[in-house]
C-alpha cells in the first residue's frame, strides 16, 4: 500500500514531451550570448507579489505562471517553446540520437502471464507501438488481441491502466487517462463476448479497481475541485462501492464521506476469497490507518486494525478467519504478521516472516509467501510457507532486481522478471514446489550486453554516511574523465531505486556515455532509517550524498566538471535544483524533470499536501519556513551567477507536480544566469506526470534531453557507429 501510493503521488514513470518549432509569441525578448549563438529568451513579466512567513516578505514576481487556464500563461509557453525547439533543432545529431533510440526501443516485448478464468493474458508491444496491448490465450490456442489501447486516440495519448478482473475472469474494469491526466474514467466490460456494459464511471483519481465477487467494484475519488482541474488542491479522498449496472451517481461512500475519515488517500483491496475488504487511509506517503470489514458477515462492519499513521500496514492474504499482514511496524526493514479478524489490532499480531537487516517486500502465489530483500540495493528471494518456515532461497541469474512471484492461490507455475542496468529484462519460470527455474522470455533487444559492465561502488558523504552506488559504461572506456557522465538521482518518500534496464539509457550507453545510479538517502534501500535521515529538516543530507556522489566520480576519473551532467525527475528534479543551485560549478549540465522547484507553495497545489511528510511545510513552523527556503530551488537562484546548462522538461498536463513549478523556476533563472550556456525549459503537450507517454514522446523527448546534454559536454564524436 505505502509503495503504490507513494509511487501514485510523486511518480518515478518516463514522461515524453514533442516539439513544435513553429509557435512564436508577441512577448518581448532579452538575449544571453551562448558559445554559438546569441540566445533571446522570451521576457516574461515580473510582477510586485509578495507572502509573508513569520515576518519574513518573500518575492513571488513569477506567481501569474500558476494560472494555467489564463492566455497569457499559453502565450507564454508558446514562447519559451519557440527558443527552446530552434536550439534544439541546431544540434547536428539530434536526428541520429533520435534514430539509436528508435532502434533500441524496436523490439518485441512482453510481461510475464497472468491467469484469469479460461485464459492465459499478457501486454506485447511490437517495438514502437505507443502504448502496450493486452492479448490473450485459451489453453494452447493462438494469442489474440483483448485491449488494444492504441485505437482509443490517434496520436497515443489515450493510455491504459488499472486492468482488474472480477474473481472469474468474466467481467473486466479498466481505466483511460487523457494526455496523462490523474484524472481517469473506468470502463467496464463482460470478458467473453468484449461488450462495454455500461457507462463508463468518470472523476476517477489516485485509485485501484477492487471487485467485491460480481456484483462491482470499489474504486477511489475525490469530489472534482472548483477551478484548474490541474492544479486545484485535492484533499479528502472517498472510496465508492459501484454496483454493475447502477448510475455511478448512486455510488455508495464506503469510506471517506465525514470529517473523522478524511485523508487524503485511500486505497481498498479485496482478498482472494473474497471474504474480507481492506482499506489503507492515509494522510501523507508514508505511514496508514488500516481497516478491515468480513463481507461474510450478516452485518458487516468496518473493524481498525491500525489507528495510527506512524507505519504502513497492507493486508496481502487471508485464510478462513486469519489475516496476513505486511508491515514496518515496530519492524523498519518490514515483516509478515498474521492476525484474527476478530481482534486485529497490533498487541494480537504474531510474526509470520520476521524482520531481517535487509527491507522487505511480498509477494503471494500458489499458497507460499515470496520475501524479495534488498541486499545494498540487489535482490535476493526468499520462499516460504504461510506458517513461516523457510522453503528455500531462489535462485537468480545475476546480480540485479528480480520482481514477481505473485499469482492465485492454485496455480503451480509462477513467473518473475529480471533486469539490471544493463540486462533487458527477461521471463522465468519457477516451479514453487521444486524451486526449479527455467527461461520463459528472453528479451529480443538488440542492446549487446556483454559489451558493456556494471559495477558497484562505495562512496562516504559528507558526514561520512557510506553510499552505494552503481556505474555502468562500455568495456574500454578510459578513465581519464572524457566521457561524458550521467549521474542520476531521486532520494525521496522511502522509494528505493533498483538496478533496471531502460532502452533510453542503453542509447545514452551506446553514444558513449557513463551512466552512474547513487542510493542516497530519502530513498528506502536501507529501511525506515535510511528514508527518514533524508526528510524534512534532514533533506541536505539528500542533496550533500549527490554532491558527495559527483566528487567521487570527478576524483575517480569517471568524469571531470566539463562532461558531467545531473539529471532526475519528480522529486529528483527537486533534487537536480538543489545540487545546480547550492554547487553550480561541479557540473556542466542539468536536467530536472517534472520538479518539485517551488519548496515554499508545492503543498496548494492538487496532492502535494501529502508530501509533507518528507517535506515539511512553510506554514507549519517558522525554522520548517526557513529551511525549505534555503534549499527551495526557485528561492535559491542568484542574480549574477553563472549556473550549468540546463534544460527543464515539464508537460502542460501534469496534475501531480504542476508545471508552474517549472514554469516558474525556468523564468527566474532566466533572469538571474550571468553565464553563456543555455537555460531553457522544454513543455510537452497533451502529456502529465510521465505514466502511459506514448513510445513517440518518449523518443522526441529523450533525443532531445540526450542532445541538449552531450552537445553542452562539448561532445562531437558519439560513438554513433558503435552498434
Amino acid at each position: 500500500m505505502r509503495n503504490a501510493l507513494a509511487a501514485i503521488v510523486i511518480g518515478l514513470t518516463v514522461s515524453g514531451c514533442s516539439k513544435d518549432s513553429s509557435e512564436s509569441s508577441s512577448h518581448q525578448t532579452q538575449t544571453t550570448t551562448t558559445a554559438d549563438a546569441a540566445i533571446s529568451y522570451p521576457d516574461t513579466r515580473r510582477d510586485e507579489v509578495t507572502d509573508t512567513y513569520f515576518g519574513t516578505e518573500v518575492a513571488d514576481p513569477y506567481r501569474w505562471l500558476e494560472d494555467d487556464r489564463s492566455e497569457e500563461t499559453t502565450e507564454w509557453v508558446k514562447a519559451q517553446n519557440a527558443v527552446t525547439n530552434a536550439y534544439l533543432n541546431q544540434i547536428p545529431y539530434r536526428d541520429q540520437i533520435a534514430d539509436t533510440l528508435e532502434e533500441l526501443l524496436d523490439y518485441e516485448r512482453e510481461t510475464a502471464p497472468f491467469f484469469e478464468g479460461d485464459y492465459t493474458y499478457f501486454y506485447r508491444n511490437d517495438g514502437l507501438q505507443n502504448q502496450d496491448v493486452l492479448y490473450r490465450r485459451k489453453g494452447d490456442g493462438e494469442a489474440e488481441v483483448f485491449l488494444d489501447p492504441n485505437g482509443f486516440s490517434e496520436d497515443g495519448t489515450v493510455s491504459m491502466s488499472q486492468v482488474s478482473f472480477s474473481r472469474d475472469g468474466s467481467l473486466v474494469a479498466y481505466q483511460l487517462s487523457e494526455g496523462g491526466s490523474d484524472w481517469r474514467t473506468i470502463v467496464v466490460r463482460d470478458a467473453e463476448s468484449g461488450d462495454t456494459l455500461e457507462a463508463p464511471l468518470v472523476d476517477v483519481k489516485f485509485s485501484g479497481i477492487a471487485w467485491r465477487g460480481n456484483e462491482g467494484f470499489y474504486y477511489s475519488s475525490y469530489d472534482k475541485p472548483e477551478g484548474s482541474e490541474l492544479s486545484a488542491m485535492t484533499d479528502q479522498h472517498k472510496l465508492y462501492f459501484h454496483a454493475l449496472g447502477t448510475p455511478q451517481a448512486e455510488d455508495k461512500v464506503v469510506f471517506g464521506s465525514s470529517d473523522a475519515q478524511k485523508h487524503r488517500y485511500v486505497w481498498a483491496g479485496v482478498t482472494e476469497d473474497d471474504r474480507f475488504l481492506s482499506i489503507a487511509a492515509a494522510n501523507s506517503t508514508s505511514g496508514n490507518r488500516l481497516f478491515v470489514m468480513d463481507l461474510a458477515a450478516d452485518t458487516p462492519k468496518l473493524v481498525a486494525v491500525l489507528t495510527g499513521e506512524d507505519a504502513d500496514a497492507t493486508v496481502i492474504d487471508s485464510d478462513d478467519d486469519t489475516l496476513f499482514i505486511k508491515t514496518n511496524r515496530d519492524a523498519p526493514n518490514g515483516r509478515v504478521v498474521r492476525v484474527t479478524a476478530t481482534a486485529p489490532g497490533p498487541e494480537n499480531w504474531q510474526d509470520v516472516i520476521a524482520e531481517t537487516g535487509n527491507v522487505l517486500s511480498i509477494a503471494t502465489g500458489s499458497g507460499y509467501f515470496f520475501a524479495t530483500y534488498m541486499v545494498d540495493a540487489l535482490s535476493q528471494v526468499q520462499q516460504y510457507t504461510r506458517g513461516g518456515e523457510r522453503v528455500r532461497e531462489i535462485a537468480l541469474p545475476d546480480l540485479g532486481t528480480a520482481a514477481g512471484f505473485a499469482g492465485k492461490r492454485d496455480q503451480n507455475k509462477l513467473y518473475f522478471s529480471f533486469t539490471n542496468y544493463r540486462l533487458p529484462p527477461s521471463i522465468f519460470e519457477l516451479d514453487p514446489n521444486t524451486g526449479e527455474t527455467s527461461l520463459y522470455r528472453a528479451s529480443n533487444s538488440s542492446f549487446e550486453s556483454e559489451r558493456f559492465v556494471t559495477e558497484q561502488v562505495f562512496f562516504e558523504s559528507k558526514d561520512g554516511t557510506r553510499i552505494p552506488m552503481t556505474v555502468t559504461y562500455a568495456r574500454g572506456t578510459p578513465r581519464d574523465g572524457s566521457a561524458p557522465t550521467l549521474l542520476y538521482g531521486y532520494g525521496g518518500f522511502d522509494i528505493s531505486v533498483r538496478p533496471r534496464f531502460s532502452s533510453t539509457v542503453a542509447a545514452w550507453l551506446e553514444l558513449g556515455g557513463i551512466y552512474a545510479v547513487p542510493n542516497i538517502r530519502g530513498g528506502g534501500e536501507y529501511g525506515k532509517a535510511w528514508h527518514l535521515a533524508g526528510t524534512k529538516e534532514q533533506k541536505q543530507n539528500v542533496f550533500d550524498d549527490f554532491i558527495a556522489a559527483a566528487e567521487f566520480l570527478i576524483d575517480q576519473g569517471y568524469a571531470s566538471k566539463e562532461t558531467l551532467a545531473v539529471y532526475g525527475r519528480s522529486n529528483g528534479g527537486l533534487l537536480v535544483g538543489a545540487v545546480m543551485t547550492q554547487r553550480p560549478d561541479l557540473f556542466k549540465v542539468a536536467l530536472p524533470a517534472v520538479g518539485v522547484l517551488d519548496m515554499l507553495r508545492y503543498h496548494t497545489f492538487t496532492a502535494g499536501a501529502g508530501w509533507a511528510y518528507d517535506y515539511g511545510t512553510s506554514e507549519e513552523s517558522e525554522s520548517m519556513f526557513r529551511y525549505l527556503k534555503g534549499y527551495s530551488p526557485l528561492h535559491s537562484l542568484e542574480s549574477g551567477t553563472d549556473y550549468p546548462a540546463t534544460l527543464v522538461t515539464t508537460a502542460d498536463h501534469d496534475d501531480r507536480v504542476v508545471p508552474a513549478h517549472s514554469f516558474k523556476f525556468a523564468a527566474e533563472l532566466q533572469h538571474d544566469h550571468a553565464g553563456s550556456d543555455p537555460v531553457l525549459i522544454r513543455i510537452e503537450s497533451d502529456a502529465g506526470h510521465g505514466a502511459g507517454t506514448p513510445t513517440s514522446k518518449i523518443i522526441d523527448l529523450y533525443a532531445d534531453v540526450w542532445g541538449f546534454a552531450l552537445y553542452n559536454l562539448g561532445m562531437e564524436d558519439l560513438k554513433l557507429g558503435a552498434r
